[in-house]
């Protein structure tokens, strides 16, 4: 899977993956794009606004003010959610809501530095077995 987002400024984008621990694949990045790896099936491309506009007639969305999309990850461990979304915090993201814990789930939320929202999700296998 690829989600695309835009961004605003690509070099800012990829440094504060970076500071999340994120890697890009090299062979597609380039001024106006990187291929950000979130697993061996799933990826991110951040594209560059004016970029992004070849691929759709519609406006792009303002996301500090607006939500497209919220792009959920999956952690291992409700310790994984709480470090991934400090080291956001600490690395100029902003909180979006307040951790939730329910029924053997945990999330907590950040934006990234363009305003797009991420939740980051623990699930207890022992407590969704039913």
């Amino acid at each position: 899977m690829f989600v695309n987002l835009a961004v605003k400024d690509l070099k800012r984008s990829v440094a504060f993956f970076t500071k999340l621990g994120f890697e890009f694949d090299a062979r597609f990045t380039d001024e106006n794009a990187t291929c950000m790896i979130i697993s061996d099936d799933c990826f991110v491309m951040l594209l560059v606004e004016d970029f992004f506009r070849g691929f759709t007639t519609k406006p792009i969305v303002d996301a500090s003010s607006s939500t497209e999309v919220i792009v959920a990850l999956s952690a291992d461990s409700q310790g994984d959610v709480d470090q991934l979304v400090e080291a956001a915090l600490a690395s100029g993201g902003n909180r979006s809501k307040e951790p939730m814990s329910e029924g053997g789930m945990y999330s907590r939320s950040f934006s990234d530095p363009d305003g797009h929202l991420w939740e980051v999700v623990y699930m207890d296998p022992a407590a969704m077995t039913g």
